[in-house]
C-alpha cells in the first residue's frame, strides 16, 4: 500500500487562523457576554481551550469551556459492531440562553455536528449554536456549515485530514494521507 503524506498547515498557519476566528466570534457576538465554547471530545477540545483563551486575553474576562463527548448520540454506533467507548463530557454551566460556540478540528459530513447538537439540548437550551472548525474538507451529508473555518481544504473520499495541536505533541499541523 503507497501512502502519501502532505503537510497542508504549519504551526504559524494554525496559529494565524486561530487568531483570525478569535476576532471573528468576538465581532459577531460584541463581546464575550453569556459565550461559551463547547470542545467535542476528542478534536475540538484543545481548540475550544485555544479560542476560548485567546479571546479572553484580548477582552480581559474569562470564558467558560466545556468537554463533550457525543459517543450516546452518534447514528453509526451499530456499524461499528455496536459498541460506545464514553469519554468525558463537562459543561461548565446551563446552556439556557447561553451564546455557545461548538468547535471540532475538521468538519466532514456534518454527522459529529448532528450528534453534537442533540447531545448539548441535554444541559439546556442555548439562545444560539454556532460551529468554529479549523479545516473544512467538504463532503456534506447533511445540510451543516461552520460559522468559522480557519481553512477550506477540499478533500477526496479517500483520503484522510489529521489535526495536530502542540499540547497533544511535540510539534503542530495539519497533514492530508492519501490511502
Amino acid at each position: 500500500m503507497n501512502t502519501k503524506k502532505r503537510v497542508v498547515m504549519d504551526a504559524d498557519k494554525i496559529e494565524r487562523s486561530i487568531m483570525r476566528i478569535s476576532y471573528e466570534i468576538l465581532e459577531d457576538h460584541k463581546g464575550v457576554t453569556d459565550l461559551i465554547f463547547i470542545g467535542i471530545r476528542s478534536g475540538g477540545i484543545l481548540l475550544a481551550k485555544r479560542l476560548s483563551e485567546r479571546i479572553s486575553r484580548i477582552e480581559g474576562k474569562a470564558i467558560p469551556t466545556g468537554i463533550l463527548d457525543i459517543n450516546l448520540y452518534r447514528d453509526d454506533v451499530m456499524m461499528a459492531g455496536g459498541k460506545r467507548k464514553l469519554g468525558e463530557t463537562h459543561i461548565p454551566c446551563c446552556l439556557d440562553n447561553k451564546k455557545v460556540i461548538l468547535v471540532d478540528d475538521v468538519i466532514f459530513t456534518g454527522r459529529t455536528i448532528r450528534a453534537a447538537m442533540d447531545a448539548l439540548m441535554d444541559f439546556g437550551r442555548p439562545k444560539i449554536i454556532r460551529l468554529a472548525v479549523l479545516i473544512d474538507r467538504g463532503h456534506r451529508e447533511l445540510p451543516i456549515r461552520p460559522d468559522y473555518v480557519g481553512e477550506n481544504l477540499p478533500s477526496s473520499l479517500w483520503e484522510e485530514v489529521n489535526v495536530t495541536l502542540t499540547e497533544a505533541k511535540a510539534h503542530e499541523e495539519v497533514v492530508v494521507i492519501e490511502n
